[in-house]
């Protein structure tokens, strides 16, 4: 098999496989060139992390080491905005993560085409709605005197401005704009599972439930540990924008999270403290790091699936 390997990857193959399949060569160019240059080419900005910035000088003027570093751990606000990132995200993962699945599987389940159709339209639609729009909805909705919510109720409470209710507002409108969309990906995985399965379930006398336990579960497990990896990874990066159209000085104990810390730190204010910002998001993408490589290997030795 090596050699067999090897005579398939001789320069003369690798030339006779490019005048080919040139045109997919070149369409594969746009999506690399877009990772090169806002992926991979701001990583290089990383070192204003250990460098003093100065406008004019894009890598800093004079080496800090460690010092912006021990700045914002030794800052009471940055541990507040970590402890609400944590917070916030677990609440996200743990309620939107089985969403999707579960939605997708109940999809799968429907036997009329027509209402089939018609809740995945329903379902999709608010994927292609701006954060800003869904934001503007809700809060006209929950406004305290002339909401909706409020007057149905009775009551005029603050939804928006209220610490306490912050957290399930966000990850609410998380579930109502991204659930169906999500779905797709679980809906492709379902169709992938091999029909013959389902079939050697029924003649085994497997009801519907037994046949989703048994095979539909089982057959989607891998998509299913990959989507969770990336979602762990993103455990600290979450919708900068939302949390920002959320954000009020009533439920900033909330609400502030670590990407508005380092918006503070770089923007706002005028304050224009690009090192000490930069320290935060390094800080923050290493441990991103080490929870996608942590839940790859843990998913690899339980399941034998993972991302690489």
């Amino acid at each position: 098999m090596k050699e067999v390997w090897r005579r398939q990857r001789t320069p003369q193959q690798i030339r006779r496989n490019f005048r080919k399949y040139w045109p997919l060569y070149v369409m594969m160019a746009l999506p690399l060139a877009h990772f090169l240059l806002f992926r991979y080419g701001p990583m290089f900005g990383a070192i204003l992390a250990f460098r003093r910035y100065r406008v004019g000088q894009p890598f800093g003027s004079e080496w800090r080491g460690m010092y912006y570093f021990n700045i914002f751990l030794k800052d009471a606000a940055y541990w507040r905005a970590f402890r609400n990132t944590i917070t916030l995200s677990l609440l996200n993962l743990v309620i939107n993560f089985p969403g999707p699945i579960i939605f997708a599987i109940l999809l799968n389940e429907l036997q009329r085409p027509k209402f089939k159709k018609l809740v995945q339209t329903v379902s999709y639609a608010p994927r292609f709605m701006s954060t800003v729009v869904v934001i503007s909805f809700m809060s006209t909705m929950l406004m305290p005197n002339s909401g909706i919510v409020n007057k149905l109720m009775g009551t005029s409470i603050d939804f928006v401005g209220r610490p306490e209710y912050f957290k399930w507002l966000y990850v609410l409108t998380d579930t109502w704009q991204y659930t169906g969309f999500t779905a797709i990906i679980y809906l492709a995985a379902i169709s992938g599972v091999n029909m013959d399965l389902y079939e050697a379930a029924k003649i085994d006398g497997a009801n519907r439930w037994k046949q989703i336990k048994h095979v539909t579960i089982p057959g989607i497990l891998p998509t299913v540990m990959v989507m969770l990896i990336m979602n762990v990874g993103r455990l600290l990066s979450l919708g900068f924008e939302k949390v920002l159209l959320l954000y009020r000085p009533t439920n900033s104990m909330a609400s502030d999270i670590i990407d508005t810390y380092i918006y503070r730190m770089a923007i706002e204010g005028g304050s224009g403290n690009y090192s000490l910002a930069a320290a935060a998001g390094l800080f923050s993408a290493i441990i991103g790091t080490v929870f996608v490589i942590s839940s790859n290997t843990l998913a690899r030795k339980t399941t034998g699936s993972g991302i690489y």
